[in-house]
């Protein structure tokens, strides 16, 4: 493997775990910068880049190592190794540019079986904070998906109603969403079910607006803040 760490007393840490967690792996080079990495690669090819994103106080660079080795080496695993413990997009942009995986260094830190996973193969190889994470942005868009569909069922909202309501939330005129494809409704039609809407989203009585509508069903997750895209027209 290559391990990149501009920081030496990082480094010293990390060749230490290596050398007592995972002795059949043998480092045969260390780089604190990109030219030292690209020099080293094209002396020997490893099998394994340890790689740390924050290069000379540039998250960026390490994206980039990773993303240019991926193109070069395809065959090369990259293990994300870093102390980037909270930049979320950060772990976005390094998977995107094709890491095999991404340990924290926080936790359990790196252990030989996250290295023995990745290179036999498996993809997206995490250790346990940056997990966490991960299950608890998934339970929470399993919880914002199923708290959707009980409310398009306890209100009886049809295709037609969130479509509506989606377009009205995106900023089309009721003029606008009849000439959506699709929409088999005239303006007076539109307004009789944006009547009938706020009979049910306000069951008090209450006169709204269209505006006022639209925040009611964003708030009773009948519309998804994430996922607000227009229709072909």
């Amino acid at each position: 493997m290559i391990i990149v760490e501009d920081v030496p007393l990082e480094l010293k840490g990390t060749e230490g775990i290596v050398r007592n967690e995972i002795p059949e792996a043998e480092v045969i080079g260390t780089a604190s910068n990109e030219a030292c990495f690209w020099r080293l690669i094209k002396q020997q090819q490893p099998d394994l880049v340890l790689l740390d994103l924050g290069l000379g106080g540039s998250t960026t660079v390490g994206v980039e190592i990773c993303r240019q080795t991926k193109e070069a080496y395809p065959k090369v695993k990259i293990l994300i190794f870093t102390g980037e413990i909270l930049n979320e997009k950060l772990w976005v942009d390094v998977l995107d540019a094709g890491a095999d995986g991404i340990i924290l260094k926080s936790g359990e830190l790196l252990t030989r079986r996250d290295v023995i996973a990745v290179m036999e193969g498996k993809q997206l190889v995490f250790n346990e904070p940056i997990l966490e994470k991960i299950v608890g942005r998934f339970k929470h868009a399993v919880s914002s998906q199923l708290a959707r569909q009980e409310a398009l069922i306890n209100y009886e909202i049809d295709e037609y109603d969130e479509r509506f309501l989606r377009h009205l939330a995106l900023g089309y005129t009721k003029e606008q969403i009849t000439g959506l494809r699709g929409m088999p409704f005239g303006v007076k039609s539109l307004e009789k079910r944006q009547n009938e809407l706020v009979k049910k989203l306000f069951p008090g009585g209450e006169s709204v607006n269209a505006t006022r509508l639209v925040v009611r069903a964003l708030e009773l997750r009948i519309l998804d803040i994430d996922n607000l895209e227009p229709d072909m027209e």
